[in-house]
């Protein structure tokens, strides 16, 4: 089965990732890449998201299209990247999630 995890990022997390010294925030991108190393037979593609004020918005209503800067909502969780994942099912998919070790929410969600 395919999965992809998002994974968002929290104003908390975000606030704590700044705060770190910078060998904290090395060690911390470093665990990131061995979890990546760790699962690379399962993960098929992944990517980090440019920051959300980057985004364009394209919200189409009644045949139009109204374009705008930045993320469609504003919130305190911004997905901030994804792994798509080629796992036997959803409780290996959720393993592979439980042990990632960045942002605290990951989303799972099967794909065709």
């Amino acid at each position: 089965m395919k999965y992809v995890l998002m994974f968002a990022e929290t104003e908390e997390f975000a606030r704590d990732l700044e705060a770190m010294s910078e060998a904290e925030r090395q060690e911390a991108f470093e665990a990131v890449g061995r979890w990546f190393s760790e699962h690379a037979a399962q993960i098929t593609h992944h990517a980090r998201l440019h920051a959300p004020e980057t985004a364009t918005t394209m919200r189409l209503t009644g045949g139009d299209a109204i374009v705008t800067d930045g993320p469609f909502v504003e919130g305190k969780e911004v997905v901030s990247g994804y792994a798509e994942l080629e796992v036997a099912d959803l409780d290996e998919a959720m393993a592979v999630a439980r042990a990632w070790p960045g942002c605290p929410v990951v989303e799972i969600r099967p794909i065709t």
